[in-house]
């Protein structure tokens, strides 16, 4: 109790419950703080929104790859997001990535379901 005082801080009881009980030298509103902080728990790393970009000219093996992640997406609880990227010459033919968007539906796990049509932006 006298060290506390001579440095200007609090003895604070730690663990309680512990046998012998757990006492230490600390600032009590910035330990108060902590447990505040401890007690609502640390934020979700990244976004709730995962999103998986696939490109027209997509390999059937990569296709899968990307859809397997995207299944590990939806069973962690994540929303997923499929994008089919155009670059040049690819825009000239949006039937391509059509049909890559097909077969993305055709091979999404029943639990999945879809909140949009296939659409062009940007």
């Amino acid at each position: 109790m006298r060290r506390a005082e001579e440095v200007g801080l609090d003895l604070v009881e730690v663990s309680p419950t512990a046998r012998p009980p757990v006492c230490r030298i600390l600032d009590f509103g910035k330990f108060k703080y902590a447990q505040k902080k401890k007690e609502r728990g640390t934020h979700r790393a990244g976004s709730q929104l995962k999103e998986l970009r696939v490109r027209p000219a997509i390999d059937k093996h990569d296709l899968e790859y990307r859809l397997d992640a995207g299944r590990k997406f939806l069973d962690q609880g994540h929303k997923v997001q499929v994008v089919c990227i155009f670059r040049g010459r690819q825009m000239a033919h949006p039937e391509h990535g059509y049909d890559v968007m097909k077969r993305v539906g055709t091979r999404s796990p029943t639990s999945a379901r879809s909140r949009c049509t296939q659409g062009s932006h940007g």
